[in-house]
């Protein structure tokens, strides 16, 4: 079977602007195009049994514009009939223990911050459950999660008898669900129409002024500043930053009450609580439109010699003879290879969470591996695609006898 190149990549230099694209999370008319994707899969997480289901797999185009009134950026061609996600998007990231100790000190300092102990809690886009269930375990909590992609009783947990899953795309039709406090992570970067998102959250509220909510996302001033391309990728069409976040919060009728980074600065975190009347306070991380501005130029003049360098590195090592293996088969590293264009130059992919082993990746077509796989292979390179699972990498590596040089993106 050959496979066909997916990617056509341009990274433009300048920024174009084009007044033919509205800002959907200001509704500022008119953005300025900085880098291109195209024909990449429109889902990186869906797992797929075949290797010609997943070469066959549907592609869109990526096209991020960047609006200088609010700073926020998007994908002007991303489509919406294809956020399909269903219980085989498969993202569920506590097989790690590194993301375990993450999650578990996050759910212990909202719980202490907010007295969360005996009390109704909602998750948005809650994936398979594991940190409202986290979060209800710890504090005695009740919970209701909604996500298309959960599968009720996947995570055992002392608490399932206590939380609710609705296996459904939050919307109006479930306001009902409020609680004593609302959180969402790592869902508002795959929402397209963010200010109506947010709307639909405060407006669920109403005029309970004491109910505190909490959003993570991915950080897009690291992916600016790093030419983190492996983070762009089709499912995210909306990327924030602390200013165009803090930005958007207060504009549907709340007020940032705090905002940070967390995991090596790679996730955002917003709290806030719902206002009678508009808030004009500004937290100290949020960066100023010119700042963003910088940002995104810097990232447009010299993402191209990233992505050549990389496309040499692994093009040398095939030459040599090079057994190299990608570690995570998620969005990042669907991302690498189609960006990159070098489907070919990496044979195999490894990944610890055990639901994916013997799937095929979307658009790459190639087979997911457990970890013991590298026992027998015995790679020579193993790229990371999250450098904040290096150490945990190379000590499972150490503990199965593989010898080999960790490359982290």
């Amino acid at each position: 079977m050959i496979q066909q190149p997916l990617v056509k990549n341009s990274a433009l230099k300048e920024t174009t602007y084009s007044a033919d694209h509205q800002c959907p999370n200001c509704t500022h008319q008119g953005l300025s195009l900085f880098y291109e994707v195209r024909n990449v899969p429109v889902h990186s997480c869906l797992m797929l049994s075949t290797q010609q289901e997943a070469l066959d797999f549907p592609c869109g185009d990526v096209a991020l514009g960047f609006c200088d009134r609010c700073g926020f950026v998007t994908n002007v061609l991303f489509d919406s009939k294809w956020s399909a996600y269903a219980p085989n998007y498969e993202d569920q990231q506590s097989f790690s223990p590194t993301f375990n100790k993450f999650a578990l000190d996050l759910a212990n300092r909202l719980i202490e911050k907010y007295d969360l102990r005996d009390k109704d809690l909602v998750e948005i886009g809650c994936s398979k459950g594991d940190f409202l269930l986290l979060l209800c375990e710890l504090g005695n909590n009740r919970g209701v999660g909604i996500d298309p992609s959960v599968v009720a009783g996947r995570v055992k947990s002392k608490a399932a008898d206590r939380v609710k899953f609705i296996q459904d795309y939050y919307s109006q039709k479930h306001a009902e669900y409020v609680g004593d406090f609302i959180c969402c992570r790592h869902t508002l970067e795959h929402i397209h129409p963010t200010f109506e998102f947010i709307r639909t959250v405060r407006r669920s509220i109403g005029d309970r002024a004491n109910i505190p909510v909490f959003f993570e996302i991915p950080d897009t001033t690291r992916v600016l500043r790093d030419m983190a391309f492996e983070d762009i990728y089709y499912e995210h069409c909306s990327y924030f930053t602390p200013g165009s976040l803090a930005r958007l919060f207060r504009s549907c009728g709340f007020e940032v009450t705090d905002l940070y980074r967390d995991y090596g600065d790679q996730y955002l975190m917003i709290e806030a609580l719902p206002v009678a009347i508009p808030s004009d306070k500004i937290h100290p991380l949020e960066e100023t439109l010119e700042q963003m501005k910088e940002d995104v130029q810097y990232f447009a003049t010299n993402i191209k010699n990233k992505l050549e360098t990389w496309k040499q590195n692994l093009e040398q090592w095939q030459a040599q003879g090079q057994r190299v293996v990608v570690w995570g088969s998620g969005s990042k590293c669907v991302a690498f290879l189609t960006t990159l264009n070098t489907i070919d130059k990496i044979q195999y992919v490894i990944d610890i969470n055990p639901h994916r082993h013997g799937k095929f990746i979307p658009g790459v077509g190639k087979e997911i591996k457990s970890p013991e796989f590298l026992k027998e292979y015995q790679p020579d390179r193993v790229i990371v695609m999250n450098p904040i699972y290096c150490d945990e990498i190379g000590q499972m590596l150490n503990e199965m006898g593989v010898v080999t040089e960790l490359v982290p993106l």
